[in-house]
């Protein structure tokens, strides 16, 4: 189970840091990542960390802006989201999947965070 918070309203250009905690699994072992869905709109794949921490993947619309880190004592991974644009609107979900490779098709999804950027 994923269970995300850090969701909420800020004006473009401030930052907002999400979180998410995983429990039920062997989660120190498993990829992480985010995705996120904009009204109307399709979901987007945005970050991912292998499970060690060495590989990291960033979607072009929120490279070096987001930062994706994980707390494997905590069972935990962050999306730290600076600058952030009206266009960055969208419900949040965390995922996880056993490799980083296939984590455009995740096997676990929470529940989502709405994150909305007011001009």
């Amino acid at each position: 189970q994923l269970v995300e918070s850090g969701g909420g309203s800020v004006r473009a250009g401030g930052s907002l840091r999400l979180s998410c905690v995983g429990s039920g699994g062997p989660f120190s072992s498993y990829a992480v990542g985010w995705f996120r869905q904009p009204p109307g709109k399709e979901r987007e794949y945005i970050a991912a960390l292998s499970w060690d921490g060495e590989t990291v993947y960033y979607g072009d619309s929120v490279k070096g802006r987001f930062t994706i880190s994980r707390d494997n004592a905590k069972s935990a991974v962050h999306l730290q989201m600076n600058s952030l644009k009206p266009e960055d609107t969208a419900v949040y979900f965390c995922v996880a999947d056993p490799y980083i490779s296939t984590m455009r098709d995740p096997d676990y999804w929470g529940q989502g965070t709405q994150v909305t950027v007011s001009s």
